[in-house]
Protein backbone atom coordinates (compact mmCIF):
# COMPACT_ATOMS: atom_id res chain seq x y z
CA UNK A 1 0.00 0.00 0.00
CA UNK A 2 1.37 3.41 -0.93
CA UNK A 3 2.33 6.13 1.46
CA UNK A 4 -0.53 8.02 0.16
CA UNK A 5 -3.31 5.17 0.67
CA UNK A 6 -2.02 4.93 4.15
CA UNK A 7 -2.21 8.83 4.64
CA UNK A 8 -6.16 8.19 3.71
CA UNK A 9 -6.80 5.36 5.39
CA UNK A 10 -5.57 6.01 8.85
CA UNK A 11 -5.97 10.19 8.87
CA UNK A 12 -8.87 10.93 6.22
CA UNK A 13 -6.52 13.20 4.11
CA UNK A 14 -6.16 12.65 0.50
CA UNK A 15 -2.70 15.00 0.29
CA UNK A 16 0.37 15.68 2.81
CA UNK A 17 1.58 19.01 3.61
CA UNK A 18 4.73 20.24 2.19
CA UNK A 19 7.56 18.23 3.95
CA UNK A 20 5.72 15.41 5.43
CA UNK A 21 6.21 12.73 3.35
CA UNK A 22 9.90 12.94 2.44
CA UNK A 23 10.88 13.18 6.23
CA UNK A 24 8.50 10.19 6.25
CA UNK A 25 10.55 8.17 3.58
CA UNK A 26 13.64 8.72 5.50
CA UNK A 27 12.24 7.68 8.64
CA UNK A 28 11.10 4.76 6.55
CA UNK A 29 14.64 4.12 5.61
CA UNK A 30 15.74 3.68 8.83
CA UNK A 31 17.75 7.36 9.21
CA UNK A 32 18.50 9.43 11.63
CA UNK A 33 16.20 12.49 10.52
CA UNK A 34 16.38 16.39 11.56
CA UNK A 35 12.77 18.14 10.90
CA UNK A 36 12.18 21.86 11.33
CA UNK A 37 8.39 22.18 10.83
CA UNK A 38 6.64 25.22 11.46
CA UNK A 39 4.23 25.31 14.61
CA UNK A 40 1.05 23.55 13.11
CA UNK A 41 2.30 22.17 9.94
CA UNK A 42 1.93 18.44 11.20
CA UNK A 43 4.93 17.09 12.80
CA UNK A 44 3.43 14.61 14.60
CA UNK A 45 2.07 12.67 11.59
CA UNK A 46 5.63 12.31 10.36
CA UNK A 47 6.35 9.14 13.09
CA UNK A 48 2.72 8.37 13.29
CA UNK A 49 2.21 7.11 9.88
CA UNK A 50 5.60 4.96 10.09
CA UNK A 51 3.49 2.57 12.32
CA UNK A 52 1.25 2.11 9.38
CA UNK A 53 3.80 0.89 7.31
CA UNK A 54 5.76 -1.42 9.93
CA UNK A 55 7.52 0.43 12.20
CA UNK A 56 7.26 -0.24 15.71
CA UNK A 57 7.03 0.05 18.61
CA UNK A 58 7.63 3.79 18.79
CA UNK A 59 9.03 5.72 21.19
CA UNK A 60 8.20 9.27 21.72
CA UNK A 61 9.45 11.48 23.59
CA UNK A 62 7.82 14.37 25.20
CA UNK A 63 8.24 17.60 27.26
CA UNK A 64 4.68 18.23 28.98
CA UNK A 65 2.00 15.79 30.31
CA UNK A 66 -0.82 17.95 28.77
CA UNK A 67 0.97 17.77 25.62
CA UNK A 68 1.29 13.78 25.62
CA UNK A 69 -2.27 13.44 26.57
CA UNK A 70 -3.43 14.94 23.67
CA UNK A 71 -1.59 12.94 21.29
CA UNK A 72 -2.84 9.97 22.98
CA UNK A 73 -6.60 11.22 22.72
CA UNK A 74 -6.10 12.10 19.69
CA UNK A 75 -4.73 8.82 18.59
CA UNK A 76 -7.52 7.13 20.55
CA UNK A 77 -10.49 9.11 18.71
CA UNK A 78 -8.98 7.30 15.17
CA UNK A 79 -9.36 3.97 16.59
CA UNK A 80 -5.82 3.73 17.90
CA UNK A 81 -5.60 1.08 20.65
CA UNK A 82 -2.16 0.01 21.11
CA UNK A 83 -0.88 4.02 22.42
CA UNK A 84 0.39 5.01 26.60
CA UNK A 85 1.41 7.57 28.12
CA UNK A 86 4.22 7.19 31.12
CA UNK A 87 4.42 9.87 33.72
CA UNK A 88 4.82 10.89 36.75
CA UNK A 89 0.85 11.32 37.54
CA UNK A 90 0.51 7.47 36.97
CA UNK A 91 0.72 6.01 40.45
CA UNK A 92 2.82 2.71 41.07
CA UNK A 93 0.21 0.27 40.63
CA UNK A 94 -0.82 1.46 37.48
CA UNK A 95 2.52 2.11 36.27
CA UNK A 96 3.25 -1.41 37.13
CA UNK A 97 0.90 -3.34 35.45
CA UNK A 98 1.39 -0.96 32.32
CA UNK A 99 5.16 -1.48 32.37
CA UNK A 100 4.52 -5.55 33.10
CA UNK A 101 2.69 -5.60 29.03
CA UNK A 102 4.38 -2.54 27.54
CA UNK A 103 5.11 -4.88 24.67
CA UNK A 104 1.22 -4.85 23.70
CA UNK A 105 1.91 -0.73 23.16
CA UNK A 106 2.76 0.32 19.71
CA UNK A 107 2.62 4.08 20.70
CA UNK A 108 4.86 4.78 23.74
CA UNK A 109 5.01 8.51 24.82
CA UNK A 110 7.18 9.25 27.67
CA UNK A 111 8.37 12.00 29.59
CA UNK A 112 12.27 12.36 29.82
CA UNK A 113 11.68 12.31 33.39
CA UNK A 114 10.32 9.24 33.94
CA UNK A 115 12.98 7.84 31.83
CA UNK A 116 15.23 7.89 34.79
CA UNK A 117 13.04 5.57 36.81
CA UNK A 118 14.91 2.54 36.67
CA UNK A 119 11.40 0.43 36.25
CA UNK A 120 10.76 1.95 33.45
CA UNK A 121 14.04 1.89 32.21
CA UNK A 122 14.22 -1.47 32.26
CA UNK A 123 10.96 -2.44 30.63
CA UNK A 124 11.72 0.04 28.20
CA UNK A 125 15.14 -1.44 27.28
CA UNK A 126 13.39 -5.01 26.68
CA UNK A 127 11.68 -4.14 23.77
CA UNK A 128 13.43 -3.87 20.34
CA UNK A 129 12.21 -0.21 19.66
CA UNK A 130 12.14 0.49 15.40
CA UNK A 131 12.09 4.53 16.29
CA UNK A 132 12.85 6.67 18.91
CA UNK A 133 11.32 10.42 18.02
CA UNK A 134 12.34 13.47 20.25
CA UNK A 135 9.51 15.81 19.92
CA UNK A 136 10.31 19.81 20.86
CA UNK A 137 14.10 18.81 20.51
CA UNK A 138 14.98 22.43 21.03
CA UNK A 139 15.29 20.99 24.95
CA UNK A 140 18.20 19.60 24.69
CA UNK A 141 19.95 22.62 23.67
CA UNK A 142 21.16 24.85 26.32
CA UNK A 143 20.64 27.76 23.93
CA UNK A 144 17.50 26.72 23.10
CA UNK A 145 14.24 28.37 23.78
CA UNK A 146 12.99 25.60 26.47
CA UNK A 147 15.96 24.00 28.11
CA UNK A 148 15.41 20.81 29.73
CA UNK A 149 18.44 18.91 31.47
CA UNK A 150 16.80 15.90 31.42
CA UNK A 151 16.97 16.03 27.58
CA UNK A 152 20.49 15.66 27.84
CA UNK A 153 20.46 12.31 29.33
CA UNK A 154 18.77 11.26 25.97
CA UNK A 155 21.34 10.47 23.85
CA UNK A 156 22.89 7.99 26.33
CA UNK A 157 19.24 6.46 26.98
CA UNK A 158 19.01 5.79 23.49
CA UNK A 159 22.27 3.97 23.11
CA UNK A 160 21.75 2.27 25.88
CA UNK A 161 18.03 0.86 23.98
CA UNK A 162 20.46 -0.54 21.11
CA UNK A 163 20.68 2.69 19.23
CA UNK A 164 17.21 2.98 17.47
CA UNK A 165 16.89 5.00 14.62
CA UNK A 166 15.29 8.53 15.87
CA UNK A 167 14.12 11.39 14.63
CA UNK A 168 13.76 15.13 16.52
CA UNK A 169 11.33 17.27 15.93
CA UNK A 170 11.27 21.06 16.40
CA UNK A 171 9.52 24.28 14.94
CA UNK A 172 11.93 27.03 15.92
CA UNK A 173 15.68 26.32 16.02
CA UNK A 174 18.29 28.69 15.19
CA UNK A 175 21.78 27.23 13.26
CA UNK A 176 23.46 27.48 16.61
CA UNK A 177 20.70 24.73 18.20
CA UNK A 178 20.17 22.61 15.36
CA UNK A 179 24.04 21.96 15.48
CA UNK A 180 23.58 21.66 19.65
CA UNK A 181 20.25 19.34 18.77
CA UNK A 182 22.69 16.85 16.54
CA UNK A 183 25.81 16.85 18.70
CA UNK A 184 23.95 15.96 21.51
CA UNK A 185 21.72 13.57 20.25
CA UNK A 186 24.92 11.99 18.66
CA UNK A 187 22.92 11.53 15.41
CA UNK A 188 24.73 9.75 12.47
CA UNK A 189 24.82 11.30 8.94
CA UNK A 190 21.17 12.50 9.70
CA UNK A 191 19.12 13.42 6.52
CA UNK A 192 18.06 16.96 7.63
CA UNK A 193 14.80 18.71 6.82
CA UNK A 194 14.82 22.24 7.57
CA UNK A 195 11.72 24.25 6.22
CA UNK A 196 10.30 27.88 6.78
CA UNK A 197 9.23 29.00 10.05
CA UNK A 198 6.86 31.52 8.43
CA UNK A 199 3.10 31.30 8.77
CA UNK A 200 1.65 33.28 5.88
CA UNK A 201 -1.91 33.40 7.50
CA UNK A 202 -1.23 34.88 10.09
CA UNK A 203 -1.04 38.83 10.49
CA UNK A 204 1.33 40.10 12.36
CA UNK A 205 0.56 43.05 14.68
CA UNK A 206 2.28 45.40 17.34
CA UNK A 207 0.88 48.18 19.94
CA UNK A 208 2.84 49.99 21.77
CA UNK A 209 1.44 51.69 25.03
CA UNK A 210 2.56 54.96 27.39
CA UNK A 211 1.09 52.53 30.67
CA UNK A 212 0.02 49.54 31.98
CA UNK A 213 -3.53 50.93 32.50
CA UNK A 214 -4.04 51.38 28.57
CA UNK A 215 -2.46 47.90 27.98
CA UNK A 216 -4.96 46.41 29.78
CA UNK A 217 -7.73 48.27 28.61
CA UNK A 218 -6.30 47.42 24.56
CA UNK A 219 -6.49 43.26 25.99
CA UNK A 220 -9.74 43.90 26.83
CA UNK A 221 -11.06 45.92 23.74
CA UNK A 222 -9.51 43.17 21.54
CA UNK A 223 -10.96 39.87 23.78
CA UNK A 224 -14.73 41.33 23.33
CA UNK A 225 -14.23 42.51 19.37
CA UNK A 226 -11.97 39.66 17.90
CA UNK A 227 -13.52 36.54 16.75
CA UNK A 228 -12.63 33.80 18.64
CA UNK A 229 -10.93 31.11 20.06
CA UNK A 230 -8.05 32.96 21.13
CA UNK A 231 -4.97 32.38 23.33
CA UNK A 232 -3.51 35.78 25.50
CA UNK A 233 -0.21 35.03 26.98
CA UNK A 234 1.15 36.44 30.09
CA UNK A 235 4.08 36.47 32.31
CA UNK A 236 2.72 35.04 35.63
CA UNK A 237 -0.15 33.16 36.69
CA UNK A 238 -1.55 36.33 38.92
CA UNK A 239 -1.54 38.22 35.68
CA UNK A 240 -3.71 35.29 33.66
CA UNK A 241 -5.88 34.68 36.48
CA UNK A 242 -6.60 38.50 36.86
CA UNK A 243 -7.24 39.15 33.37
CA UNK A 244 -9.31 35.99 32.91
CA UNK A 245 -11.70 36.45 35.64
CA UNK A 246 -12.26 40.56 34.51
CA UNK A 247 -13.18 39.16 30.55
CA UNK A 248 -15.39 36.43 32.72
CA UNK A 249 -17.51 40.00 34.42
CA UNK A 250 -17.55 41.04 30.60
CA UNK A 251 -19.18 37.90 29.33
CA UNK A 252 -16.54 36.33 27.49
CA UNK A 253 -16.50 32.24 27.94
CA UNK A 254 -12.79 32.52 29.20
CA UNK A 255 -10.53 30.90 32.00
CA UNK A 256 -6.78 30.63 33.11
CA UNK A 257 -4.03 28.39 32.70
CA UNK A 258 -1.08 27.57 34.31
CA UNK A 259 1.73 25.29 36.51
CA UNK A 260 0.09 26.49 39.40
CA UNK A 261 -3.60 24.61 38.69
CA UNK A 262 -3.98 21.24 40.08
CA UNK A 263 -3.09 18.99 36.76
CA UNK A 264 -7.14 17.78 36.97
CA UNK A 265 -8.09 21.53 35.94
CA UNK A 266 -5.51 22.00 33.56
CA UNK A 267 -6.32 19.01 31.55
CA UNK A 268 -10.28 19.73 32.19
CA UNK A 269 -9.79 23.85 30.92
CA UNK A 270 -7.74 21.93 27.85
CA UNK A 271 -10.00 20.00 27.07
CA UNK A 272 -13.28 22.54 27.30
CA UNK A 273 -11.00 24.83 24.79
CA UNK A 274 -10.33 21.72 22.50
CA UNK A 275 -14.16 21.76 22.74
CA UNK A 276 -15.25 24.84 21.89
CA UNK A 277 -16.84 25.46 25.50
CA UNK A 278 -14.39 28.30 26.32
CA UNK A 279 -13.51 31.12 23.47
CA UNK A 280 -10.11 31.86 25.42
CA UNK A 281 -7.37 31.12 27.37
CA UNK A 282 -5.46 33.12 29.55
CA UNK A 283 -1.87 31.59 29.96
CA UNK A 284 1.80 31.75 30.88
CA UNK A 285 3.28 29.87 28.64
CA UNK A 286 2.85 26.38 30.17
CA UNK A 287 -0.54 25.88 27.78
CA UNK A 288 -0.32 25.29 23.93
CA UNK A 289 2.54 23.32 23.39
CA UNK A 290 1.55 20.76 20.72
CA UNK A 291 -2.37 21.93 21.27
CA UNK A 292 -4.21 20.69 18.40
CA UNK A 293 -6.83 23.16 17.87
CA UNK A 294 -6.97 23.82 14.20
CA UNK A 295 -9.35 27.05 15.09
CA UNK A 296 -7.33 29.29 17.29
CA UNK A 297 -8.01 32.98 15.65
CA UNK A 298 -5.86 35.05 17.76
CA UNK A 299 -2.81 34.88 19.74
CA UNK A 300 -2.35 38.20 22.00
CA UNK A 301 0.84 38.53 24.19
CA UNK A 302 0.30 40.94 27.24
CA UNK A 303 3.85 40.20 28.05
CA UNK A 304 6.44 39.40 25.67
CA UNK A 305 8.45 36.22 25.74
CA UNK A 306 12.31 36.30 26.15
CA UNK A 307 12.94 34.90 22.76
CA UNK A 308 12.02 35.04 19.24
CA UNK A 309 11.81 31.61 19.20
CA UNK A 310 9.15 31.59 21.58
CA UNK A 311 7.29 34.38 19.91
CA UNK A 312 7.20 31.94 16.58
CA UNK A 313 6.25 29.02 18.96
CA UNK A 314 3.44 30.81 20.68
CA UNK A 315 1.68 32.86 17.23
CA UNK A 316 2.30 29.77 15.59
CA UNK A 317 -0.65 28.05 17.61
CA UNK A 318 -3.60 30.16 15.91
CA UNK A 319 -4.64 29.24 12.25
CA UNK A 320 -3.77 25.83 12.10
CA UNK A 321 -6.72 25.35 9.58
CA UNK A 322 -4.62 27.72 7.29
CA UNK A 323 -7.63 30.98 7.67
CA UNK A 324 -6.64 34.18 8.37
CA UNK A 325 -5.57 34.71 11.85
CA UNK A 326 -3.85 37.57 13.63
CA UNK A 327 -0.71 37.80 16.48
CA UNK A 328 -1.18 40.83 18.53
CA UNK A 329 1.88 41.88 20.59
CA UNK A 330 0.73 44.47 23.35
CA UNK A 331 3.87 46.38 24.68
CA UNK A 332 4.89 49.20 27.09
CA UNK A 333 8.36 50.57 27.98
CA UNK A 334 7.93 48.35 31.44
CA UNK A 335 7.93 45.13 30.06
CA UNK A 336 11.40 44.98 29.19
CA UNK A 337 12.56 44.28 32.86
CA UNK A 338 10.46 41.38 32.78
CA UNK A 339 12.22 38.60 31.12
CA UNK A 340 15.62 40.05 32.63
CA UNK A 341 14.38 39.34 36.34
CA UNK A 342 13.28 35.97 34.72
CA UNK A 343 16.59 35.02 33.44
CA UNK A 344 17.57 35.56 36.64
CA UNK A 345 15.31 33.22 38.86
CA UNK A 346 15.79 30.50 36.12
CA UNK A 347 19.66 30.59 37.26
CA UNK A 348 21.08 30.54 40.90
CA UNK A 349 22.63 32.87 42.78
CA UNK A 350 26.27 32.48 44.20
CA UNK A 351 25.58 32.08 47.38
CA UNK A 352 22.99 29.44 46.38
CA UNK A 353 25.45 26.84 44.48
CA UNK A 354 28.33 27.97 47.93
CA UNK A 355 25.36 26.73 50.31
CA UNK A 356 24.61 23.44 48.79
CA UNK A 357 28.64 22.48 47.86
CA UNK A 358 28.93 23.25 51.49
CA UNK A 359 26.19 21.01 52.34
CA UNK A 360 27.28 18.35 50.35
CA UNK A 361 30.64 18.66 51.27
CA UNK A 362 31.73 15.85 53.65
CA UNK A 363 28.58 13.52 52.25
CA UNK A 364 30.40 11.29 50.03
CA UNK A 365 28.75 8.16 49.80
CA UNK A 366 25.25 9.42 50.15
CA UNK A 367 22.74 7.85 48.08
CA UNK A 368 19.18 9.47 46.95
CA UNK A 369 16.52 8.28 44.77
CA UNK A 370 15.69 10.23 41.65
CA UNK A 371 12.53 11.52 43.79
CA UNK A 372 14.51 12.61 46.73
CA UNK A 373 17.25 14.14 44.30
CA UNK A 374 14.28 16.35 42.54
CA UNK A 375 13.00 17.66 46.09
CA UNK A 376 16.03 18.35 47.66
CA UNK A 377 15.42 21.60 45.78
CA UNK A 378 12.42 22.34 47.64
CA UNK A 379 15.04 22.34 50.87
CA UNK A 380 17.28 24.85 49.54
CA UNK A 381 14.18 27.46 48.75
CA UNK A 382 15.04 27.03 44.64
CA UNK A 383 13.18 27.23 41.98
CA UNK A 384 12.32 23.82 39.74
CA UNK A 385 14.30 25.59 36.93
CA UNK A 386 17.23 26.76 38.98
CA UNK A 387 17.87 23.42 40.62
CA UNK A 388 17.58 21.30 37.48
CA UNK A 389 20.04 23.29 36.31
CA UNK A 390 22.13 22.99 39.49
CA UNK A 391 21.63 19.35 39.54
CA UNK A 392 22.91 19.07 35.46
CA UNK A 393 26.07 21.60 36.63
CA UNK A 394 26.86 18.93 39.54
CA UNK A 395 26.47 15.84 37.78
CA UNK A 396 28.40 17.13 34.61
CA UNK A 397 31.52 17.62 37.11
CA UNK A 398 31.44 14.51 39.05
CA UNK A 399 29.81 15.90 42.57
CA UNK A 400 27.19 13.41 42.05
CA UNK A 401 26.84 10.43 40.18
CA UNK A 402 24.68 7.74 39.62
CA UNK A 403 22.32 10.18 42.73
CA UNK A 404 25.30 9.33 45.41
CA UNK A 405 27.70 12.35 46.17
CA UNK A 406 31.45 11.79 45.57
CA UNK A 407 34.30 13.43 46.86
CA UNK A 408 34.90 17.00 45.66
CA UNK A 409 36.68 20.22 45.87
CA UNK A 410 34.21 22.87 46.63
CA UNK A 411 36.32 25.97 45.50
CA UNK A 412 37.28 24.45 42.10
CA UNK A 413 33.53 23.22 41.90
CA UNK A 414 31.74 26.36 42.73
CA UNK A 415 34.15 28.43 39.94
CA UNK A 416 33.07 25.87 37.31
CA UNK A 417 29.54 26.15 38.07
CA UNK A 418 29.45 29.98 38.54
CA UNK A 419 31.66 29.96 34.61
CA UNK A 420 28.99 27.68 33.44
CA UNK A 421 25.76 30.17 35.04
CA UNK A 422 27.48 33.46 33.18
CA UNK A 423 27.69 31.96 29.92
CA UNK A 424 24.17 30.91 30.28
CA UNK A 425 23.43 33.95 31.34
CA UNK A 426 24.82 36.06 28.66
CA UNK A 427 23.34 33.16 25.95
CA UNK A 428 20.17 34.01 27.53
CA UNK A 429 20.12 37.80 27.73
CA UNK A 430 21.39 38.05 23.85
CA UNK A 431 17.99 36.07 22.57
CA UNK A 432 16.17 38.79 25.04
CA UNK A 433 18.29 41.58 23.18
CA UNK A 434 17.17 39.75 19.55
CA UNK A 435 13.42 40.25 20.14
CA UNK A 436 13.63 43.23 21.62
CA UNK A 437 15.60 44.56 18.74
CA UNK A 438 12.67 43.63 16.52
CA UNK A 439 10.71 45.28 19.08
CA UNK A 440 12.28 48.28 18.07
CA UNK A 441 12.45 48.02 14.30
CA UNK A 442 10.69 50.35 11.59
CA UNK A 443 10.12 47.96 8.57
CA UNK A 444 8.10 45.22 8.02
CA UNK A 445 7.29 42.81 11.08
CA UNK A 446 7.73 39.59 9.20
CA UNK A 447 10.30 40.37 7.54
CA UNK A 448 12.95 41.25 10.61
CA UNK A 449 11.18 37.91 12.52
CA UNK A 450 12.41 35.61 9.08
CA UNK A 451 16.11 37.51 8.90
CA UNK A 452 16.70 36.42 12.03
CA UNK A 453 16.24 32.83 10.81
CA UNK A 454 18.13 33.71 7.93
CA UNK A 455 15.19 33.70 5.51
CA UNK A 456 14.34 35.55 2.50
CA UNK A 457 10.87 37.64 2.96
CA UNK A 458 7.95 36.53 2.15
CA UNK A 459 5.41 39.27 -0.05
CA UNK A 460 2.42 38.62 1.99
CA UNK A 461 -1.28 40.53 2.09
CA UNK A 462 -2.16 41.63 4.79
CA UNK A 463 1.01 41.10 6.28
CA UNK A 464 1.49 43.46 9.30
CA UNK A 465 0.72 46.64 11.06
CA UNK A 466 3.85 48.32 9.69
CA UNK A 467 2.73 47.14 5.66
CA UNK A 468 -0.80 47.82 6.26
CA UNK A 469 -3.53 45.65 8.32
CA UNK A 470 -7.31 46.30 8.46
CA UNK A 471 -8.12 44.98 11.76
CA UNK A 472 -11.99 44.84 10.53
CA UNK A 473 -11.02 41.27 8.85
CA UNK A 474 -10.46 39.91 12.37
CA UNK A 475 -12.91 40.99 14.24
CA UNK A 476 -16.56 39.35 14.53
CA UNK A 477 -20.05 39.18 15.61
CA UNK A 478 -21.44 38.27 18.95
CA UNK A 479 -21.82 34.97 17.76
CA UNK A 480 -18.12 34.85 16.28
CA UNK A 481 -16.66 36.05 19.59
CA UNK A 482 -18.17 33.64 22.29
CA UNK A 483 -18.72 30.01 21.69
CA UNK A 484 -22.26 29.60 21.14
CA UNK A 485 -23.42 28.16 24.59
CA UNK A 486 -25.69 25.45 23.22
CA UNK A 487 -26.25 24.01 27.15
CA UNK A 488 -24.69 25.52 30.34
CA UNK A 489 -21.69 23.11 31.30
CA UNK A 490 -21.36 21.36 34.17
CA UNK A 491 -17.96 21.10 35.43
CA UNK A 492 -18.14 18.38 38.24
CA UNK A 493 -19.63 15.77 35.53
CA UNK A 494 -16.75 16.46 32.95
CA UNK A 495 -14.21 16.51 35.54
CA UNK A 496 -15.73 13.18 36.87
CA UNK A 497 -16.27 11.43 33.48
CA UNK A 498 -12.58 12.36 32.64
CA UNK A 499 -10.91 11.17 35.57
CA UNK A 500 -13.19 7.93 35.06
CA UNK A 501 -12.30 7.61 31.35
CA UNK A 502 -8.34 7.90 32.72
CA UNK A 503 -9.01 5.32 35.13
CA UNK A 504 -10.10 3.27 32.68
CA UNK A 505 -7.25 3.56 30.31
CA UNK A 506 -4.68 3.77 32.69
CA UNK A 507 -5.86 0.79 35.53
CA UNK A 508 -8.41 -1.68 34.12
CA UNK A 509 -6.74 -1.97 30.53
CA UNK A 510 -3.20 -1.82 31.64
CA UNK A 511 -3.68 -5.39 33.43
CA UNK A 512 -4.40 -7.12 30.80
Amino acid sequence: MSLSDLLYQHFGYREFRYGQEEIIMDVLNNKDVFAMLPTGAGKSLCYQLPLYAGISPILIVSPLVSLMEDQVQQLKARGEKRVIALNGFLDFEKRKGILKDLSTFSFIYVSPEILQNKFVYQALKKLDIGLMVIDEAHCISQWGHDFRTDYLKLGAIREAFGRPPLLALTATATEDVRRDILRQLNMSDPAIHVHSVDRPNIAIKLDKFPSLETKIEAVKEYALELKGPGIIYFSSRSWADKLAKALSREGRDCASYHAGMEQEDRLLIQQQFLNDELSIICSTNAFGMGINKSNIRFVIHFHPPSTIESYLQEIGRAGRDQLPSIAIHLHTEEDEFLPLSFIDSELPKEHEVKEVLLDFFGREGTAYSSYQLEREGDRYGYSETAWRYLLHQLEGLGVIKERVIQSFDVDINLARILTAIERHRKAKLIKWFRFKSWLEEKQCRRKGLLERFGEPNHIIEPCCDYCGLNLREYKGSRDQINVPDQHAFDWEAELKRMLTVSKEDHGEKSTG
